[in-house]
């Protein structure tokens, strides 16, 4: 088929174009420090975190990160005087630090929740409690992971 201007100018005009769209790499979010700090003080101002009250019942060695169980309790009578408004789960490693926010009332009954989570890596799972009186209270514990989530990369 002969080469015609017309052609011509048609294939010239698309190498052009996609000369001129950039090429984008994609790397998984390496989370920081400071991002746990920012997503805690997100949540809890610039109120005093006091550990106690708090439980967190994960399991500290776990074989894929995919889904890992966790129940948070808190130690409270969830009286009209005395509840847990909301329970909030972080963690140290993973592209997004805040992996859960739980809001609870005086008709929840118990101060507990339950949830299935993933972990990029072997980290510090942290839950803070927040009371009725505006008061926070935390424990953290740490788990292994022999086979993380969150960074795998497609291919």
């Amino acid at each position: 088929m002969p080469t015609t201007r017309r052609r011509f100018l048609g294939l010239a005009g698309g190498v052009t174009a996609a000369g001129a769209i950039p090429i984008v790499t994609l790397q998984p979010l390496q989370a920081t420090p400071a991002m746990l700090t920012a997503a805690v003080r997100n949540i809890v101002g610039e109120a005093a975190v006091r550990t106690g009250k708090v439980k967190l019942d994960i399991p500290p060695l776990v074989e894929n990160g995919n889904t890992v169980p966790m129940t948070v309790s808190v130690a409270s009578p969830m009286t009209a005087d005395d509840y847990v408004k909301s329970i909030h789960v972080f963690n140290e490693k993973n592209p997004q630090p805040n992996i859960g926010n739980f809001h609870l009332g005086l008709s929840a009954g118990r101060a507990q929740v339950s949830t299935r989570i993933r972990l990029a890596d072997t980290q510090r799972v942290i839950a803070i409690a927040r009371l009725s009186d505006d008061t926070f209270w935390q424990v953290a514990a740490d788990v292994v992971v022999t086979l993380a989530a969150c960074t795998e990369e497609m291919n």
